[in-house]
């Protein structure tokens, strides 16, 4: 196992965290408006914090605070918030040729860390694995130093708009501050004709569905997009297959 000082020591620590610097404003705020809306929407103050250290993830909170005080079934928040991360799910198995070389402790660890931002930056500086332990270390340095600021960016002011969660003024609109900020990423991400139809779909699901109970349309919204694509892939597939 690396040690963490020699992680710290390692020059790729300093770039990748040099790199999520520029970001880590826009994250703070939006770690910020977490907490803010969370202990506004009538969580404790315990359970605020515990979520922005637990859950670590501002989309899943957001989604799963309005159900948890609309009093939805558990299966139902679960279901939501795993929807919500289901691209999560894409980055790891992207990320694992990366990472298969550490013990299951650091790879847990790392699964932990990993957000959106990390990922991007990850994958554009090293877009192709090695076997070759100086490059497998440099890259575990790259990746420890971009999370480490995107954590501390996030957990830190998250905490702090819990704290100041009743100070704030509601007048202020930071909870729409969390959709705005999704939707940059969604804007970012979005790179081809596949991907701005699967926003498209889920939009216009999203909205056609927006009187079902408990925040369905989510689900729904997510699910049309998932089975559209993979369809078109599918067929795309076959088309070029064929002789």
């Amino acid at each position: 196992m690396m040690q963490i000082r020699q992680l710290w020591r390692h020059p790729d620590f300093r770039v990748g965290a040099m790199d999520l610097m520029p970001a880590a404003p826009g994250i703070a705020a939006w770690g910020l408006m977490t907490g803010v809306a969370m202990v506004q929407s009538g969580l404790s103050s315990i359970e605020a914090l515990l979520m922005s250290l637990i859950v670590f993830s501002g989309g899943a909170q957001l989604a799963a605070v309005p159900l948890l005080l609309a009093g939805a079934p558990m299966w139902v928040i679960l279901a939501t918030a795993a929807c919500v991360n289901l691209r999560f799910v894409v980055f790891s198995a992207h990320l694992r040729p990366f990472l298969m070389h550490l013990p299951l402790l650091e790879r847990v660890v790392s699964g932990y860390f990993t957000a959106d931002l990390t990922y991007v930056m990850f994958i554009k500086r090293y877009p192709n694995t090695s076997t070759e332990a100086a490059q497998q270390q440099a890259q575990q340095a790259y990746l420890s130093g971009n999370c480490l600021v995107n954590w501390f960016s996030w957990v830190s002011f998250s905490l702090l708009g819990v704290a100041l969660a009743n100070v704030v003024p509601a007048r202020w609109g930071l909870g729409f501050a969390g959709p705005l900020a999704l939707l940059a990423i969604l804007c970012s991400l979005a790179s081809s004709r596949l991907r701005w139809l699967a926003v498209c779909a889920a939009g216009l699901a999203a909205v056609l569905a927006y009187a079902l109970p408990l925040k369905l349309n989510i689900l729904l919204a997510i699910a049309v997009a998932v089975l559209l694509c993979m369809a078109l892939e599918n067929k795309s597939w076959a088309k070029a297959s064929k002789p």
